[in-house]
């Protein structure tokens, strides 16, 4: 189990959220995945981020609220965004496996996607036990373009038996993180084949006060490769009904 207490849940409440989609209902490995789309003003790319919540035995959900600013941060990138339960969160069906069974519903997802966008490219994001979802999933789908990891827990999970992703990748980590040490997380990515583009800032694990600065930063770093070609197009919906 995860060494956090009481006041460290992934509650979903610490901001008022609004609903900025359209519900979804995805099939899933062991029956439907509850899901939120998200969308911008105009397209300028032809990808879809799809991201993942951080622990569910703690509270996470795609409520949470870094997963929430991921989302925002793909739309002002002009890109829509999928965030969904995993097994046994919400309305989702099944029950939590220890990362296998999410994988197998990270991918459902992607699938499923895929069939209502084909030929665009997937942009793979993840917070915290979402992040390690996200890297047992990354090269185990052909139309995943990049890999976004926050707050990856390479101290509680098993990340060593696992290949570096082929994809381009950007690393996010908080410098006063209590729950996976900066130290732990910089020693981790430095000692691979791939070295992943890395941000570090002044936030603890939850990103409590950092939220905009997690954007910002985010949008500094991604902003050249969510550039298309040509105006973008408008977004009326998603097309994921």
């Amino acid at each position: 189990m995860l060494p956090v207490d009481r006041s460290h849940l992934y509650d979903g409440r610490e901001l008022a959220l609004e609903c900025i989609g359209e519900p979804v209902v995805i099939p899933g490995p062991v029956g439907p995945l509850e899901g939120l789309t998200a969308c911008p003003e105009r397209e300028t790319r032809g990808v879809v981020a799809v991201i993942l919540h951080p622990h569910p035995l703690y509270g996470g959900t795609l409520n949470n609220k870094v997963v929430h600013y991921l989302s925002r941060t793909c739309n002002r990138l002009g890109i829509p965004s999928l965030r969904f339960n995993f097994r046994g969160v919400g309305a989702s069906a099944g029950s939590y496996d220890d990362g296998r069974g999410e994988t197998e519903d990270c991918l459902a997802v992607i699938d499923w996607v895929q069939e209502r966008r084909p030929g665009f490219g997937i942009w793979l994001a993840g917070f915290s036990f979402g992040a390690y979802v996200a890297y047992r999933a990354v090269d185990r789908h052909p139309k995943i373009e990049r890999l976004l990891t926050v707050a990856p827990p390479v101290n509680l999970f098993d990340f060593g038996s696992l290949p570096p992703p082929a994809c381009p990748w950007t690393l996010v980590q908080g410098a006063r993180d209590e729950l996976v040490p900066v130290a732990t997380v910089e020693s981790w990515a430095n000692s691979l084949s791939r070295v992943p583009q890395q941000i570090i800032l002044p936030a603890d694990h939850f990103f409590h006060g950092q939220l905009n600065t997690l954007q910002e930063a985010l949008l500094g770093a991604l902003e050249r490769d969510a550039q298309g070609e040509g105006g973008g197009m408008p977004c009326d919906g998603l097309g994921f009904s």
